[in-house]
């Protein structure tokens, strides 16, 4: 008999993966917790039934939340991290070694704790010594630290259940709040193609755009998400990440990656029609 993991990613469409094996299946108080092994992808962690992460692409996602703006601005020192529990994003931030701290902020302690049982690929640098974990609400963490951060990542799902709140404006506003002057905030945008993920993006981006000077949407490839078409919103208050990003300095770091570089850093701005009449309606 055939196993599949399939994913109703709107009324109309639905993605399936063949399946090897059911690792592991769990619920926390916020949300039920998979993780299935197959060929083509390898070991993938699911949330809710919704794809998160694979072990054959998860280096896009976590390239381009990180390394855009760590090349924006080379001199990053504090990172606060906003969910991310598989660790990935934390893996990439622990590559420079001139970042001193990184704060991450997981509400689901469960999502951790199967990541580094299931998927070292993605949560082995979680133990590094720069690195905090709170196991608390991201939303109340951004409204009551004393904390400036240099960059802040909003690794998150999408806006419902947990996630929702990650999406508002008192978030966004807080987020300002707690950035340094050169503070950039990249936060998961959702998707343009579907209409039911398009309306979340253009939501985000115009509540962001009211608050940061400079606002952007950039966007990615990413196979296993709805359409495959994915975007991040690039938020910053001093920064532009084409006009003032240091590809010297970035480059003299060494930083090898399989995704992200400069071209595509240039690039990835450079956004549909469809796409950028929908944010320039908002």
């Amino acid at each position: 008999m055939e196993l599949w993991y399939t994913e109703q990613q709107t009324d109309e469409v639905r993605f399936s993966i063949k399946v090897k094996q059911h690792l592991y299946t769990g619920k926390s108080e916020f949300q039920d917790v998979d993780v299935f092994e197959s060929e083509e992808f390898g070991k993938f962690l699911t949330l809710d039934g919704l794809m998160m992460v694979t072990e054959k692409d998860e280096f896009i996602y976590h390239d381009m939340i990180t390394h855009v703006a760590m090349a924006t601005n080379p001199n990053i020192k504090k990172v606060l991290v906003i969910g991310g529990g598989d660790g990935g994003t934390v893996r990439e931030l622990t590559r420079y070694s001139h970042i001193e701290k990184i704060d991450m902020v997981e509400i689901d302690k469960l999502v951790v704790d199967v990541s580094r049982q299931y998927l070292p690929i993605t949560a082995s640098k979680l133990d590094d010594s720069r690195v905090s974990l709170y196991f608390e609400d991201g939303i109340r963490f951004v409204a009551d630290t004393k904390e400036v951060y240099d960059l802040i990542l909003v690794d998150s799902t999408d806006p419902i259940g947990p996630g929702e709140g990650l999406f508002t404006t008192e978030f966004y506003q807080n987020c300002f709040n707690i950035l340094s002057d050169n503070g950039i905030l990249v936060n998961q945008s959702e998707s343009p193609y579907y209409d039911q993920f398009s309306h979340e993006m253009k939501r985000a981006h115009k509540k962001i755009k009211n608050i940061f000077p400079i606002s952007k949407v950039y966007q990615f490839h990413m196979p296993t998400y709805p359409s495959g078409h994915w975007l991040f919103g690039f938020a910053s208050k001093k920064l532009d990440p084409i006009d003032d990003v240091d590809f010297d300095k970035w480059n003299a770091l060494g930083i090898k990656t399989k995704y992200y570089n400069p071209q595509l850093h240039v690039g990835c701005f450079a956004l549909p029609s469809y796409v950028q009449e929908m944010l320039d309606n908002e």
